[in-house]
């Protein structure tokens, strides 16, 4: 196994996974993006759409023999260990400034939920999720986004968290966030969200019609990296 990342940029990657990919979602994240990787069986929907990744990450149980006798051997990157899901062992092998993850949401909520979980460890590891209906995101240590009035923008917190927001119709100045306390569900929007939280754990659920004004505060050098958890 390669020490240090597998794959690293200076630019966006896209990360495909093998759950849930809408007809447009393909087209939709590989035109934003000039590099792709994929996690295991995500890389049966890029090859289906006549795209070879340039590396494969996983433990290479979801991945059909069919499929991978078709991918270069030296783009296969096998992470053996079973205690992590293959969204984590890829976003821990990828150094780049934005990752943008599509085929991790709306299929088992198991699946779904040890995603959201690998989002906020990871949190040295800046990731946009497409889902069918939001964009989700791990929040950076402050961000500005665009989104139109009236669009629901939810907040989830994974860990207790405070901050402080402009362009909410409801602020979260002076509350204390937390998963088995006060959450952010169903704000909504009424100009440029913006964003300051006091430590890592956040989650953001924002339009899909965001993921652009997202990827742009991500990439604008404004918003500030968590550091690595240690370990």
């Amino acid at each position: 196994m390669k020490k240090g990342p597998i794959v690293e940029a200076e630019e966006p990657i896209a990360l495909f996974g093998g759950g849930y990919i809408g007809d447009e979602d393909t087209n939709l994240v590989l035109r934003r993006v000039n590099r792709v990787v994929a996690a295991d069986g995500g890389a049966a929907a890029l090859i289906d759409s006549g795209h070879m990744p340039e590396a494969v990450i996983g433990d290479f149980d979801s991945l059909a023999p069919g499929y991978r006798a078709r991918i270069p051997a030296e783009r296969l990157f096998p992470v053996r260990e079973q205690d992590s899901t293959d969204f984590d062992k890829a976003l821990r092998h990828i150094a780049a400034p934005l990752v943008i993850g599509v085929g991790f949401l709306g299929a088992r909520l198991d699946h779904q939920l040890a995603v959201l979980n690998a989002l906020v460890r990871l949190q040295d590891r800046p990731c946009v999720l497409l889902g069918a209906h939001e964009v989700i995101f791990h929040a950076p240590p402050q961000i500005a986004f665009s989104v139109e009035a009236g669009q629901t923008v939810s907040l989830f917190p994974l860990s207790p968290v405070t901050g402080r927001s402009k362009g909410l119709e409801w602020p979260i100045d002076g509350l204390e966030l937390a998963p088995d306390g006060r959450v952010g569900t169903s704000n909504r929007a009424v100009s440029e969200v913006e964003l300051q939280v006091d430590g890592p754990g956040l989650l953001v659920m924002a339009p899909r019609a965001a993921l652009d004004p997202v990827i742009r505060a991500f990439l604008s050098g404004r918003t500030g990296r968590w550091p690595a958890r240690a370990e």
